[in-house]
C-alpha cells in the first residue's frame, strides 16, 4: 500500500453515554479504537459524556452538540460502541441515517426493538422461537400473576442492571422498585431451569450469516449472570461450550431466526437458556461489549478470527451497504476486505 494511503478510512468511534453502562461503553469504544488496522483506517474518537455532553479525541468539551456533528461528518463511517440506552437503542443509528453516513451494526427500528425484552419477545414468540413466560409492568401498581421463584429485570437495561432473582412473594416489591429505577417498564418472568448459552452472528457485506464458536456462561453457585460478576473478571465461561450437533443445530437454527426476523444488519449476540426441551430466548444484544476479551469477540476468536480482523469485516460491511460509498472505499483489492475463510466460521 502506498505510503499517503495510509489509514485512509476515518473511523468515528463513539463511546460513553449517559446511561449507567457509560464506563463499559467508554471500555469498547477505547479497545475499538486501539484494534483497528492503522494501515487502513484512522480511528477518530468521540465520548459522550454522563451528562449528554461530547468530548473530541483530545478530551476537549465540544461546546454544542452541532460542532460535535460537524467533525462527525469528517468521518467515512461510525462505530457506534454505546450501550444501554440512549445509544443502543437505535439513536445513533438515527443519527447517522440523518447525517448521511455509514454505521456499523443495525438500524433505528431494529436497535429500538431488541433493547425492549418484551417487544423481542414479542418478535421471538412469532418467530417460533420460545421465551420465559411472564408478564410486562408499565407501574409499580400493576398485578403481577407469575408465582415466585421468577426473575425481576428492567425491560429496556442491560449489563445485568437491576436484575433481581426473587424465591418469596414479600422480596417482590424491593426488586421490582429497583428495577423500575433502570426502566419506565419491567418484566416478572418465571425462572426458567438450563444452562445459558450466547451465539455470535457476523452479518458480512454479501449478506451471509457467520457464526461464532457458542459460548457457555458458567454460573457455580450463581443463581443468574448479575453485573458485579460479569465485569469484575471472576465470571467464567466455556468457549466452544460442549454442545451435542443437535444442540448446537437447535442453537443456532433459533439465533439466525432471530437475526432475520429482528432485522438485524452487521451483528448481534443472542443469549439463550438450553433446556431440556430446546433454546429459551433471553435477550438479542445488538452492541453487546467490544473489547477483545468479550463474549463476542472471544466466540470469533474461538474460530480463528483476530479482533482487528473482525472489526475490519464490520467496517467494510458497514461501507458497503451504504450505496454512497466513494468508489475507492468499496472496491476490493487493498481497501476491500479479505474473504474470511470459510472454514473458520460456521455459517
Amino acid at each position: 500500500m502506498n505510503e499517503e494511503r495510509l489509514g485512509c478510512i476515518r473511523v468515528a468511534v463513539i463511546g460513553g453515554g449517559t446511561s449507567p453502562e457509560h464506563d463499559i461503553s467508554c471500555a469498547s469504544a477505547d479497545s475499538v479504537a486501539s484494534a483497528l488496522d492503522t494501515q487502513k483506517y484512522t480511528a477518530v474518537p468521540f465520548t459522550i459524556t454522563r451528562d449528554g455532553g461530547w468530548l473530541d479525541a483530545r478530551g476537549d468539551r465540544y461546546p454544542s452538540f452541532a460542532a460535535a456533528v460537524k467533525d462527525l461528518e469528517t468521518c467515512d463511517v461510525v462505530f457506534p460502541a454505546v450501550h444501554g440506552a440512549p445509544g443502543e437503542d437505535g439513536t445513533l443509528a438515527a443519527l447517522c441515517e440523518v447525517v448521511r453516513i455509514p454505521f456499523v451494526g443495525c438500524s433505528l427500528a431494529v436497535g429500538a426493538m431488541a433493547m425492549n425484552k418484551q417487544i423481542t419477545k414479542l418478535v421471538a414468540d412469532s418467530l417460533g422461537v420460545r421465551t420465559a413466560p411472564g408478564v410486562v409492568l408499565r407501574s409499580r401498581t400493576d398485578p403481577v400473576e407469575v408465582e415466585p421463584p421468577v426473575v425481576v429485570k428492567p425491560a429496556t437495561a442491560g449489563s445485568s442492571l437491576g436484575v433481581s432473582f426473587v424465591l418469596e412473594r414479600d422480596e417482590l416489591e424491593s426488586a421490582i422498585h429497583a428495577a423500575f429505577q433502570m426502566s419506565s417498564e419491567v418484566l416478572v418472568e418465571s425462572v426458567i431451569t438450563g444452562r445459558e448459552i450466547n451465539i455470535a452472528i457476523l452479518e458480512t457485506a454479501d449478506g451471509r450469516l457467520h457464526l461464532g464458536a457458542p459460548l457457555e456462561v458458567v454460573l457455580g453457585s450463581k443463581l443468574f449472570f448479575d453485573h458485579a460478576t460479569k465485569y469484575s473478571g471472576t465470571a467464567r465461561s466455556l468457549c466452544p461450550a460442549p454442545l451435542t450437533g443437535e444442540e448446537r443445530d437447535q442453537l443456532f437454527g433459533a439465533a439466525k431466526r432471530i437475526f432475520r426476523g429482528m432485522g438485524c444488519t452487521g451483528l448481534a449476540r443472542i443469549d439463550f437458556f438450553l433446556t431440556d426441551s430446546g433454546p429459551v430466548l433471553i435477550e438479542c444484544n445488538t452492541m453487546p461489549g467490544f473489547t477483545e476479551r468479550s463474549h463476542y469477540a472471544s466466540m470469533f476468536g474461538a474460530r480463528g478470527i483476530t479482533f482487528s480482523r473482525l472489526l475490519d469485516t464490520l467496517v467494510m460491511t458497514a461501507l458497503r451497504r451504504c450505496t454512497a460509498v466513494p468508489e475507492a472505499l468499496s472496491a476490493g483489492g487493498e481497501y476491500g476486505e479479505a474473504p474470511l475463510r470459510a472454514n473458520a466460521l460456521q455459517s
